[in-house]
Order: C-alpha cells, then sequence, then structure tokens
C-alpha cells in the first residue's frame, strides 16, 4: 500500500505547525510549502481540509496564518489517514462496490468495500472475473486492517518526540 502525495503533505504540515519554536504563533502555507520544497497550491488544498476537519486553525487577513488546533497528543494518525486519504482501493475488487450496495462510510471502520458478486447486469461481471471466488482479497483486507490498526497506535506528539532535531531541519 502507498499512501498519497496528499496524505503525506498533510503529515508533513502537521509536524511542521507542531514543532514550530512557538507553536501558538502563526505560520503560513509558503513558510511550509518552502520548507518542504513542495507545491503551495497543492498545499493550500490540503490545508483547508485540515482546517475543515479540525486540525488546523485558520486566522484570516493582515497578520493571518494557521496553528495547531488541537495538540498533537490527540491528533491520531490512523483516523487522520482514514479521513483524508480518497480511498484504500488495494486491489480492484475493493474499488467498486456490489450493485445496489453504498460504500461503507469512511467512520465505520475502513473505508472500503468488498465486492462479492456480480453487478446488476449479470452478463457483465464487475471488476474481476474471480472475485465471487477469491480468496486473495480477504488476505489484502487483513493486511489493509493490520496497516491502518498499526497506524492508530500513533499520535502525531509521538513522531515528534524529536522536536527539536525536526525543528533544525525545518528551521535552519
Amino acid at each position: 500500500m502507498r499512501l498519497t502525495n496528499y496524505s503525506d503533505y498533510a503529515l508533513r504540515s502537521l509536524i511542521y505547525l507542531a514543532v514550530r519554536p512557538t507553536p501558538e504563533t502563526l505560520a503560513n502555507i509558503s513558510d511550509i510549502a518552502s520548507s518542504y520544497h513542495i507545491s503551495k497550491s497543492h498545499l493550500t488544498k490540503i490545508i483547508h481540509q485540515l482546517g475543515q476537519l479540525g486540525y488546523i486553525e485558520s486566522v484570516r487577513g493582515k497578520g493571518g496564518g494557521i496553528r495547531l488546533a488541537v495538540t498533537p497528543k490527540d491528533i491520531n494518525l490512523g483516523v487522520l489517514i482514514k479521513q483524508i486519504e480518497p480511498d484504500f482501493d488495494l486491489v480492484e475488487c475493493f474499488a467498486t462496490p456490489v450493485a445496489g450496495e453504498a460504500r461503507q462510510p469512511r467512520s465505520a471502520g475502513l473505508p472500503i468495500t468488498l465486492i462479492d458478486a456480480e453487478g446488476a447486469d449479470s452478463s457483465k461481471p464487475v471488476g474481476c472475473v474471480i472475485t465471487p471466488v477469491c480468496q486473495l482479497k480477504s488476505v489484502f483486507f487483513e493486511a489493509l486492517t493490520a496497516f491502518v490498526s498499526v497506524l492508530e497506535r500513533y499520535t502525531l506528539a509521538d513522531i515528534i518526540d524529536n522536536k527539536d532535531e525536526l525543528a533544525t531541519a525545518l528551521f535552519h
């Protein structure tokens, strides 16, 4: 499994905000983008979503900026990734729900649905032809569940316990 750059940049942005010498002061997107050598326009979308999710506080106007809205110990990595990663479709049979079946909501465990049958038009199988009898999908589902479970054991605070070294690398 590979997380998207979107998730990577979201995590990096939260790290940046958490290790600032004065985290309560406002930062700006340009500084974060410059520190990581990433696109400011792409980062703007990410920061906006992190604000909508309540992880970042945005202050508008002259002298405005962003800062963490919650403490690093209250930002669970697994929960965050499930909220911002667009999908967990490791294989084709994770991507499309069975005809008439809705995808699970993101808040209900893993944000995926396994296909177990053919679609409404029985002359055309949905996805892979062996999906109805495939046992590999359950192995992938177990692996994905383990991946997310590991992430859920950690918070932002856990990955910034070397705060001084991170600050030196970011704010040199």
